[in-house]
């Protein structure tokens, strides 16, 4: 098993990006193999770590289909229902309450 080379912040040599940076591009890894590492140092913590990929090998993003584009919808759609009151909230439910607004605050609510 071979080590990855490890680069500084900012001293990545030319040719290479992170998935981020290849997102940026419009562009995805296409199942290259991670080729160096990026470490960001931080005071009092372990660094921050972002792999590397070629830019020549990436392979465009794929684009979206129909059928992926409806499937999102509906899920957006469901996590906007309350499951307490059963009606759409207008915005995503947080996971945190796993009820709407009203559900969850529903003395603060009748005062207003």
């Amino acid at each position: 098993m071979s080590a990855l080379p490890v680069y500084g912040w900012r001293l990545a040599p030319e040719g290479l990006a992170t998935f981020r940076q290849l997102r940026a591009l419009g562009l995805r890894p296409g199942g290259q193999p991670v080729v160096a590492q990026l470490e960001r140092p931080r005071r009092r913590k372990e660094p921050l770590i972002a792999f590397l990929y070629r830019i020549d090998r990436a392979k465009p993003v794929r684009s979206m289909t129909p059928a992926r584009c409806a499937a999102l919808e509906r899920a957006n759609a469901a996590r906007r229902v309350c499951p307490e009151c059963g009606r759409d909230a207008g915005y995503r439910i947080p996971s945190s309450l796993g009820m709407c607004t009203p559900c969850a605050y529903p003395d603060t609510t009748l005062a207003a």
